[in-house]
């Protein structure tokens, strides 16, 4: 007898149809499962047997087959154990084989016949809705991964008996209700908040000018100054995501296995790898070209600390992210493109003690050794920051003062507004804020007034800027302006945004 399944595959953040054929013949007692599996799928055979005899099935002593098309496409993961075990259930006799039809269906088995969660199941439920299927059966443990999915019935099922039950008729699954996203939104809640950072107003202001526009940041200053705390505020003054961006989001860490209990991601993400991390953790790689933390960042912020401890070859890798805002991983056994568009927040001390320009201590550091410590981020990567901020060490009797500074809340509108003000310029281009303009867009956007466009010209000169760093300067200058709510850069927002850069000759000229 001859069962059909259709299930789900994953590559990327992407997911395939896969047709599970099962066929019980007579003969030899055997199972093989064919379709180009890799060794977790091949493993299937001894945790679908054991889960049929463990649930009161038993299981055929004779010959069976299985088959995943397409057979040209690598099958990865045990998220065809449950398909399998249907699959042949129904050559048994005990699955109605016109009910499996309908349902896409995939999960784990354990040896007593539960059903576990797998990696991805967000996108293999999208993929599955825009193939035109209609209901879909999974692992009630990624029900809140998938429940602001519309458009599907979703079965969460615990146990393989349960499955069965439902496809037989004898106790159907209730299917998901559908979540609203709005409402996963008002749930959420920040740990840190800017009204607790005392004193740094250029740094707060050159952060909020950040998250309008979408720049990335270097901020230098001594041990103890803030800088942590600042950058894991950014999230908290950053527009909400949009529910795509969410779905995005949420996929590539469903891709990772690292989905919040919530499901679906509702905060923009924070990274903040260890400066120790691997060129594959951080750009993504692995055996089956997993996403690294520039991906996992993707539509929130990628935190540096102690920018100059990483290897040299992690820091160049960065590059090419972060400016095309995507990134493809090549592996022997597969290739994939993960987003990587992210606000950068780096950290440094300005000296290998970290003391140079403190009020309390005084630097130990040779200019030797200072030109050598600041060297190991390179130019390149330097040109590719847009903002380079000083933060000064804040006195004791500041620290001791309890009024709390402006909230989070509020520059959050302010950051929104602006936001909203380039999303209607840029509403028929393929941009979303002002970091992404390109050479194309860029002096279309950015007009300057005619005393504007002579400062940004003198301060290129005289600071020996890049070219890079000239388009990087009028990006900020443009996120200034939106913020000041004027159509036409003028002198005083180039002035601010070129004090931005100043640090560039300071430290590295």
């Amino acid at each position: 007898m001859l069962a059909f399944v259709s299930s789900c595959g994953l590559s990327g953040i992407n997911g395939f149809a896969v047709d599970v054929e099962v066929n019980l013949a007579s003969g030899m007692p055997m199972f093989e499962i064919v379709g180009l599996p890799d060794a977790s799928v091949k493993e299937s055979r001894e945790r679908v047997r054991a889960a049929l005899k463990n649930s009161g099935y038993g299981f055929p002593a004779e010959r069976l087959t299985v088959n995943l098309a397409p057979a040209d496409q690598k099958k990865e993961g045990p998220s065809y154990d449950l398909p399998i075990a249907l699959g042949a259930l129904c050559c048994m006799g005990l699955v109605p084989a016109e009910a499996l039809r309908e349902v896409c269906v995939f999960g784990e088995l354990s040896l007593d016949g539960s059903v576990r969660p797998v990696r991805g199941a967000l996108p293999m439920v999208i993929s599955a809705r825009e193939r035109g299927v209609k209901k879909v059966m999974l692992p009630a443990a990624c029900v809140n991964e998938v429940s602001c999915v519309e458009g599907l019935e979703i079965y969460p099922v615990g146990t393989l008996r349960g499955a069965v039950r439902h496809f037989t008729g004898e106790l159907p699954v209730q299917p998901v209700r559908p979540v609203a996203y709005q409402t996963l939104i008002n749930h959420r809640q920040y740990a840190e908040d800017f009204c607790h950072v005392k004193g740094q107003t250029l740094a707060k202001r050159a952060l909020e000018i950040a998250a309008a526009g979408g720049h990335n940041v270097l901020l230098i200053g001594p041990p103890g100054s803030g800088k942590t705390l600042m950058a894991r505020c950014m999230p908290t003054i950053l527009p909400d995501m949009t529910f795509e961006e969410a779905l995005e989001a949420t996929r590539i860490h469903s891709v990772a296995g690292i989905v919040p209990p919530s499901g679906l991601l509702t905060e923009r993400p924070f990274r903040s790898p260890h400066h120790t991390a691997s060129n594959a953790s951080l750009i993504g790689g692995g055996a089956n070209a997993l996403p690294g933390e520039v991906s996992l960042a993707s539509s929130g912020c990628l935190y540096m600390d102690e920018l100059p401890e990483y290897r040299r070859d992690v820091l160049e890798a960065l590059r090419q992210p972060m400016e095309d805002g995507f990134v493809t991983i090549t592996r022997v056994n597969a290739q994939c493109t993960y987003p990587s568009r992210f606000i950068l927040i780096a950290s440094m001390n300005p000296c290998p003690c970290g003391h140079l320009g403190s009020r309390t201590q005084q630097c130990r550091c040779t200019p030797a050794e200072i030109r050598r410590y600041l060297n190991k981020v390179s130019g390149p990567l330097l040109d590719r920051i847009d903002m380079h901020i000083e933060v000064e060490s804040i006195p004791a009797e500041q620290l001791s003062d309890t009024t709390l500074s402006e909230p989070s809340s509020e520059i959050r509108k302010r950051v929104v507004r602006a936001r909203e003000v380039q999303l209607e310029r840029y509403k028929k281009l393929d941009i979303h804020c002002n970091a992404e303009l390109n050479a194309r867009t860029l002096a279309k956007a950015c007009t300057m007034k005619p005393d504007a466009q002579s400062l940004l010209l003198q301060s290129t000169e005289r600071l020996r800027m890049s070219n890079r760093a000239y388009t990087r300067i009028l990006k900020v200058a443009r996120t200034i302006a939106d913020l000041d709510g004027s159509d036409e850069i003028e002198a005083p927002q180039i002035a601010e945004a070129v004090q931005y850069r100043a640090l560039d000759r300071k430290y590295w000229g």
